[in-house]
């Protein structure tokens, strides 16, 4: 399909200069708008404006000006219809071979902070996606280019077929476009509709989710060698974590690097003071919080050294030079490092171990508070709202004889921030605030409680325990108090409390129930 008669209007001048000159090259007339032409005619190539063509001014500030029948007519005509081409010739409708066009940058605009909603409305194109709809939708007969970086593959084409197009180039195109019209709309619906994240639950869960990706990078692999991967970034969220984070140095990031980071920035985001959360397999093997950042990194490794080996380590504060050697000296092998800042010393001191990755969080503090969690199952997803259930000491309902002390609700309440992050079912053993032992992922809540006394092994001794559910039977509170535990948090709510309740109360053991559970499946 050989290219005659271009239309060109982007807010996207990237490339413009060659692509334009390739078409004045080829003899193709090229009609544009507003800025476009200007810059176009800047590059010493000849311009016919869009109202000139069409006989009818731009109106209302610009909002109307490619809304014409001499321009929808000129895309949507079927070369081989004798009736389209007739009446195009009663109508003085010329045909246009080719639209290039970007939309306006909405995405862009409302991400920018304060934005009115009149800047972001006046930034809704609707002269663009008619015309790259239009041109879509015929395109057989018609070029439409929207993206610059599809710029340098076009006039490759244009040169070596001497001004002409082939089908396959014009239907990969039009795919193009509808693939980002139907972006657009939803980020603009999405903004309208007052969503300041994502996704949003107002009145229940929506009856369709759309979800728009966008791919950051390939990965080496999957979670094994021989599986395949990449990185995607949800187009439309707002928040902390890895996506927007920055690698300051080390090898590129593997799938379940990735996975670890996520767990690893969730868990130490839970805490206002210094904290220190070391992952392994999406699961804590040590989380602590102190006065100093080095405190809670040493707390937290003496958790369970041993397991601690390959880990991702996270902060929740600037790592420094101080905190970089702890590192390097306390740790023998770390993939990972995050937090929110490292200082130039740290970075440098960080550059002997090649390998190690150190990721910069771009905005820590914050959080997508109306996000949706969704959950792959074979052809369908699950979606729920993110667990962000917060208990304070005001919620604890004390079950036994013996009341917690003030030290001991310091630590359970730590304690139970801990475990809302292991994987069910769940136990936390702490002391203060720091992990002594973690037993994770068990079938039984009693084989969890058994994990992590072995982990803790004399630590557990005056130690807080901390269940990410209820228990159903007494015996695992015979096997932490067999082993030094003093005091349990849990959501309670099983038929059996009573007989767990009773156990506490012969062995003199503190329990308080918090209400809510905290599964991690």
């Amino acid at each position: 399909m050989k290219i005659k008669r271009a239309l060109i209007s982007v807010s996207d001048k990237t490339g413009l200069k060659e692509l334009a000159l390739i078409l004045y090259e080829l003899d193709v007339e090229i009609l544009s708008t507003g800025g476009t032409a200007r810059a176009i005619k800047e590059f010493g190539i000849p311009v016919v404006d869009v109202s000139e063509y069409t006989g009818f001014p731009e109106i209302m500030n610009g909002r109307v000006k490619t809304l014409h029948p001499k321009i929808h007519g000129g895309l949507l005509a079927v070369r081989s219809n004798d009736s389209h081409k007739k009446q195009a010739k009663e109508h003085g409708i010329g045909m246009i071979d080719m639209v290039v066009v970007n939309l306006y940058p909405f995405e862009k605009t409302v991400a920018k902070e304060n934005v009115s909603l009149e800047e972001a409305i006046e930034n809704i194109d609707i002269g663009g996606p008619s015309m790259l709809r239009s041109a879509a939708k015929n395109y057989k007969s018609v070029a439409v280019v929207m993206d610059p970086a599809a710029y340098g593959k076009v006039i490759k084409e244009l040169k070596g077929n001497k001004g002409s197009l082939n089908e396959k180039t014009l239907k990969d195109l039009a795919l193009q476009v509808f693939e980002r019209t139907s972006a657009y709309d939803h980020a603009i619906h999405t903004y309208l509709s007052k969503k300041k994240s994502a996704y949003k639950i107002q009145e229940g869960f929506p009856d369709k989710v759309t979800i728009e990706l966008e791919k950051i990078q390939d990965l080496r692999y999957g979670e094994n060698p021989h599986q395949k991967a990449a990185f995607y970034k949800d187009s439309r969220f707002i928040g902390a974590g890895l996506i927007g984070s920055r690698q300051l140095q080390g090898k590129e990031l593997s799938f379940n690097n990735i996975m670890d980071l996520d767990a690893v920035i969730s868990a130490v985001s839970e805490f206002k003071e210094p904290a220190a959360v070391i992952i392994k397999h999406t699961t804590p093997c040590g989380i602590a919080t102190a006065k100093t950042l080095k405190e809670a990194y040493i707390d937290a490794l003496e958790c369970d050294k041993l397991s601690a080996f390959g880990s991702v380590v996270g902060f929740n504060e600037c790592i420094d030079v101080e905190m970089a050697e702890t590192i390097l000296k306390a740790a023998d092998f770390v993939e990972c490092i995050v937090g929110p800042s490292f200082d130039e010393k740290a970075k440098q001191l960080f550059l002997r171990k090649k390998n190690l990755r150190l990721i910069e969080l771009s905005r820590p503090e914050s959080k997508n508070v109306n996000s949706l969690g969704f959950r792959r199952i074979d052809g369908g997803f699950l979606v729920q709202d993110t667990d962000l259930k917060q208990i304070s000491e005001k919620d604890l309902r004390t079950v036994t004889k013996i009341k917690p002390t003030k030290s001991d609700l310091k630590s359970l309440l730590f304690a139970w921030k801990a475990v809302k992050h292991v994987k069910s079912n769940a136990i936390v053993l702490a002391k203060d605030t720091k992990t002594v032992g973690i037993g994770a992922g068990q079938m039984s809540r009693v084989d969890s409680v058994i994990v992590a006394v072995r982990k803790a092994g004399s630590k557990c001794r005056g130690s807080v325990l901390a269940s990410d559910a209820f228990f159903p039977k007494s015996d695992a509170i015979q096997k932490a108090h067999s082993a030094g535990v003093k005091a349990i948090i849990q959501p309670g709510g099983s038929i059996r409390d009573k007989e767990v309740i009773e156990a506490c109360d012969k062995y003199g053991m503190v329990m308080v129930f918090t209400g809510t559970r905290h599964f991690r499946h």
